[in-house]
């Protein structure tokens, strides 16, 4: 294996692309390599702490403090698995650090918003979940089916509010099955795909919990303003070298 790879070899079949435009979602347990977990490690406990202020949060551009992160932007196996998902034409979007230590609170229900009048466009998140995590324990909240409303507004502060407010009622657009909430568990290494519309939820990190490290890589269609695109002007400007053609605002 090349030293320099971040995942195993692997190419996303035609089952799998099915299951996530289906559920919104697509674990792929174990596909960071051994070497990549451990420099990921090493890179997300050295970045800056996170401010504690909401809108300053939205500030904290992970890959533009560590030249590793950076050098993924663009890194071969990364951009191909976005290509698989999105087809040849992607920007990248944002690069961030969600590390969850012991004790953290998780996050409520929410989605996030893109091209919602324009369905042929796609935005992407890929996370790399470095030491993974299970359902209970930083365990990440999905609702399969919700991706396809493409709806930005989707919130609620608790599973309970999610079922009796945005949930009740609804049906998979696809199955027709009622939409249901699942917490999901992954080992280490894992990577997880999610369309960026979909409802997603992060629950409490436990107390004497090791830290939940994760980052996140976003790539979408050009084609409509992203407003989570989390780049500062000097970044952009000087891309980390892969990146340059992927920079690009449209």
């Amino acid at each position: 294996m090349n030293p320099e790879d971040l995942f195993h070899p692997y190419q996303l079949s035609p089952t799998e692309r099915e299951r996530l435009d289906r559920d919104g979602h697509l674990a792929l347990p174990g596909l960071l390599t051994a070497e990549a977990c451990e420099r990921l490690i090493e890179a997300l406990s050295g970045l800056p702490t996170a401010p504690p202020d909401a809108a300053q949060r939205a500030q904290h551009y992970s890959a533009e403090h560590d030249a590793f992160l950076a050098s993924l932007i663009g890194h071969p196996q990364l951009v191909g698995l976005a290509r698989q998902v999105l087809g040849p034409e992607v920007r990248f979007d944002h690069c961030v650090s969600i590390n969850r230590p012991a004790g953290d609170g998780g996050i409520s229900w929410h989605s996030h918003a893109y091209a919602e009048d324009q369905p042929e466009l796609g935005f992407v998140r890929i996370f790399f979940y470095v030491n993974g995590f299970t359902a209970a324990d930083g365990g990440l909240g999905v609702v399969p089916g919700s991706h396809l409303f493409r709806d930005p507004k989707l919130s609620a502060r608790s599973d309970e509010a999610l079922r009796t407010g945005w949930l009740a009622g609804k049906r998979h657009p696809r199955t027709g099955e009622p939409l249901a909430i699942e917490y999901l568990s992954a080992p280490p290494g894992t990577v997880i795909l999610m369309w960026t519309h979909a409802a997603h939820a992060v629950s409490p990190r436990q107390p004497g919990s090791r830290t939940r490290w994760t980052v996140v890589y976003a790539y979408r269609n050009p084609g409509a303003e992203s407003r989570a695109r989390w780049i500062s002007p000097e970044f952009e400007h000087h891309p980390p070298p892969g990146a340059e053609g992927l920079m690009s605002l449209f």
